[in-house]
């Protein structure tokens, strides 16, 4: 799964994505975390806006106030989930990023790592949405990745961005034919696991 993430200068990372920023500041948070509201890409008739949302998805049809709120949907079974099939097919987004974290279980502890693309450049998650939160979608890690943890988000090169959001194609046939960034990945120190820590020292290596 994916439960945190690091977007710094999101605006100014996407101005040439998107027609529009609604609310969204260029701000630096190191440790975005669920039910934050985060920005996210959307398409609309007259172009792309990057807006905010929130992390975790209630599902309209959910009556059960204690339900937990779905921050990361399977790109295996994403067409069958009653949770999900309709959102893959009509309301996808995509959650922009520098990083993300994960977690390495060692005997009685988890030891966090910081994931990023090699070349450095913007990571941009495969999402899905409903009103105004958001779910982001994971698949089986890669090799190297599955050494730290056995998911992983779903991640777009930039040019993938407006194909995904196309509504004619078949969204999860592209997610699981597109060409993978490569990632590269280092331990970091536990600051992270407390989500009011929010430093740019989250990221350093150990």
């Amino acid at each position: 799964m994916c439960g945190r993430y690091v977007i710094t200068s999101p605006v100014s990372k996407t101005n040439k994505l998107v027609k529009s920023a609604i609310q969204v500041e260029d701000k630096e948070n190191y440790n975005a975390h669920p039910y934050q509201k985060l920005p996210v890409i959307k398409k609309y008739k007259n172009g792309n806006t990057l807006e905010n949302m929130q992390w975790g998805l209630v599902p309209s049809w959910a009556k059960d106030k204690d339900f937990k709120a779905l921050i990361n949907a399977r790109l295996e079974t994403i067409d069958e989930k009653i949770s999900f099939k309709k959102l893959i097919k009509d309301f996808r987004c995509v959650a922009v990023a520098d990083g993300f974290y994960e977690w390495k279980r060692e005997e009685k502890e988890k030891i966090p790592h910081y994931f990023f693309r090699e070349d450095k450049k913007t990571i941009f998650f495969a999402g899905i949405y409903e009103n105004d939160q958001f779910s982001l979608i994971t698949e089986d890690a890669s090799k190297k990745i599955s050494e730290i943890h056995h998911r992983q988000p779903v991640i777009l090169n930039q040019t993938d961005i407006n194909r995904y959001l196309n509504l004619e194609l078949s969204g999860s046939s592209f997610l699981k034919e597109r060409k993978k960034p490569d990632l590269v990945f280092h331990q970091i120190s536990k600051d992270v696991n407390k989500p009011t820590n929010n430093t740019v020292s989250l990221i350093q290596k150990v």
